[in-house]
């Protein structure tokens, strides 16, 4: 069944093209966009044939692939009650229809019913290329389609109302922007906004629009709309007949597979890809954490002149615990690597005013620039207008952003398009203001704000390239880990179509951003940014909440819909402690085996022998060890550590401080 998205009467071809005033030369007609199959049709038709299908036209191809007019078969229209159905006729025949008719080559036209007949076209969206406005404030508002094969189609006069609305209803279904050439076409598909679409309100698109979106902008899709795709386009794309209403098709899972540029996932050719085969990983640990770091716990870990002492120590506290709120303003600055860990009081002090020198001159640079300067400027131009929406979305839960003019909205706006000066090949995209938002709040200063998220994008920024690179190889890996974890788990989500782990996109790209409340999110980083207990711990803390929602979805049987549907309304209701002990304990546990695969070993830089603790001398007692981690995370003996039992160890030793830390030298 087809769908009318849009329906005007009114609109009317000119076909004397000004040069008489018969009447008779002005053509009402019907304009309709329907939607059938994942197809969207442009149908305009006369007022006397708009209910009959034997004046529809559909394209015919000589061999010389010239687009000719070819009548509708007559004994394949509905009449009557059925009228409604026309719109179905020759709906598989139709691809592009020229208003230019062929010159056939015995000199007969094609008939028509009638004079007006003739002026029916019908074309899919996709084949439109371009679509050429009226100039303002002259006359009717008309629009004027040219198609892909250069095919122009006869001016639409909209006598009754405005255009406006038939091009929001396109916009729904493709992108259009300005041509460079002509302020009045409007070109379909623009591939410049590929990655600058707007954060946009998905709830009331139909379903195809969304998938649209989908396929032109995974960050938005992902971000705001991608549940979206559970709630209604399957629905809309199965039909009504409920003995469809199964699982959803391989097709789509292979449409979502293509939607994202480059991401489509086949280990079998990427670089290093290793077969995991069933392993016993062994008995999964206990894992219990502490309070967060005090003040005064930091205080003790100061030297006179400001040093932070025993890094690893202060790592594994701020690690198993976290911090107490008073303390992330300066913490923070460190796990960031804003500040050195060995740098003393006064070195920073220096740091400071250096770096907001540097600061000001950067935000001098796109505060000076004048609206003409900026209209010459596209990409800056385009930069400002995503920053706005973006910072108009912001998270109005706290109350540091409350408010549609507050200082913290404004602080956002400002630091956003300072980066597009530190980072222009770069720029902006949408998610951004989602790492800085809360680097704000608990910096509560603009130039430390800054170099926080900075140093933060530094660690991000493949996320956010065009390519996606970075959130390929994470899903890569992620696949890689929960297959080690639970084969079984990992067949049924391919037996879904799920096994591409596309739900988990929001969750890599602005790091759970989306997932938790702002105050668990503000422990959830500062847990990561320690390093510890391995590299990519992320993808753990992926693995342990996938693992909580397995039971559910496997003994409800969820489907690719409900799969996507379940992990979305997860937002908001994860236990942040919770997930924090079992990620762990999961990096104990595949620390611990000793047939861990290459593949696994490398994505958590796990070292080929295990730290033993300090009571074992020869490293043989297998239950007491401490599980093995890369030299970049700081593994520390100085606290109490967990055994494998999740007993723990006692008489613990201090780690010297780690020689590789870089003292700072002020400019």
């Amino acid at each position: 069944m087809f769908q009318i998205i849009y329906e005007q009467e009114g609109v009317y071809i000119h076909s004397s093209c000004g040069k008489t005033n018969d009447q008779d030369s002005l053509i009402s007609g019907i304009l309709r966009v329907l939607e059938k199959d994942a197809e969207v049709i442009v149908d305009w038709r006369p007022l006397d044939d708009a209910l009959d299908s034997s004046s529809i036209l559909y394209a015919g191809k000589d061999s010389s692939s010239v687009v000719e007019w070819t009548q509708a078969p007559k004994e394949r229209a509905h009449r009557g009650s059925e009228h409604l159905n026309s719109y179905e006729a020759e709906w598989d025949m139709v691809n592009t229809v020229s208003f230019k008719k062929k010159p056939h080559t015995n000199g007969d036209a094609p008939s028509h019913r009638n004079g007006k007949s003739k002026w029916s076209f019908l074309f899919s969206l996709t084949d439109l290329k371009s679509v050429k406005q009226n100039k303002e404030g002259m006359g009717w508002s008309y629009l004027v389609f040219c198609l892909k094969d250069d095919v122009v189609l006869p001016a639409l006069h909209f006598h009754q109302g405005d255009s406006k609305l038939l091009i929001d209803s396109l916009e729904k279904y493709v992108v259009l922007c300005e041509s460079p050439q002509d302020k009045r076409t409007l070109l379909v598909n623009c591939q410049s906004k590929s990655l600058s679409q707007s954060f946009e309100n998905l709830l009331d698109e139909p379903a195809y629009g969304l998938i649209q979106k989908i396929k032109k902008d995974p960050y938005t899709a992902t971000m705001v709309g991608f549940s979206k795709v559970t709630n209604y386009i399957f629905d809309s794309l199965r039909g009504s007949d409920p003995s469809t209403h199964q699982r959803p098709p391989s097709e789509m899972a292979d449409f979502l597979s293509d939607a994202i540029p480059g991401l489509k996932i086949n280990q079998q050719e990427e670089p290093g890809f290793e077969v995991i085969t069933r392993i016993d990983l062994g008995e999964r640990p206990v894992v219990q954490r502490r309070e967060p770091v005090s003040l005064e716990e930091w205080t003790k870990n100061i030297d006179s002149e400001g040093r932070i002492l025993n890094v690893d120590n202060v790592k594994q506290m701020i690690f198993r615990g976290g911090l107490s709120h008073a303390l992330r303003k300066q913490a923070w600055k460190f796990l960031l690597g804003y500040f050195p860990w060995d740098s003393t009081k006064e070195e920073r002090t220096q740091l400071q005013k250096q770096k907001t020198d540097e600061y000001f001159r950067m935000k001098l640079q796109w505060k000076s620039v004048s609206e003409e300067q900026e209209k010459r400027n596209s990409r800056l131009r385009d930069y400002r207008s995503l920053i706005e929406k973006d910072v108009n979305r912001t998270d109005r839960t706290n109350k540091f952003y409350e408010g549609q003019d507050n200082p913290g909205l404004i602080l956002l706006h400002d630091i956003l398009m300072t980066y597009c000066m530190y980072d222009f090949d770069l720029g902006y995209v949408q998610g951004m203001s989602d790492l800085l938002s809360p680097l704000l709040y608990v910096m509560e200063n603009e130039v430390d704000a800054f170099w926080c998220f900075a140093s933060y994008m530094d660690q991000m920024h493949q996320n956010f390239e065009e390519q996606m690179q970075g959130m390929k190889t994470q899903l890569i890996q992620l696949s890689t880990l929960l297959r080690l974890l639970d084969s079984g788990f990992c067949s049924y989500l391919e037996s879904q179509d799920s096994g591409y782990l596309y739900f988990c996109f929001r969750w890599l790209l602005i790091r759970f951003k989306r997932e938790f409340s702002f105050l668990d999110i503000l422990r959830l980083w500062e847990v990561m940014w320690t390093e510890l207990p391995c590299k990519n711990f992320h993808l753990l803390l992926c693995c342990a909440i996938l693992e909580s929602e397995k039971q559910q979805i496997m003994e409800k049987h969820y489907g690719f819909n409900e799969i996507l549907k379940h992990i979305n309304e997860l937002s908001m209701k994860i236990d942040v402690e919770g997930i924090l002990c079992k990620a762990e304990a999961i990096s104990l546990q595949m620390a611990k085996c000793k047939e861990l695969p290459q593949a696994v070993c490398e994505i958590l830089g796990l070292q080929d022998s295990e730290v033993t603790t300090p009571d074992s001398d020869t490293g043989e007692d297998e239950n007491a060890g401490v599980t093995s981690c890369p030299a970049s995370a700081f593994q520390s003996n100085s606290l109490p550590a967990l055994a494998a039992s999740g007993a723990r160890a006692d008489n613990p030793t201090q780690t010297p401080m780690s020689p590789n830390v870089s003292r700072l030298t002020p400019a």
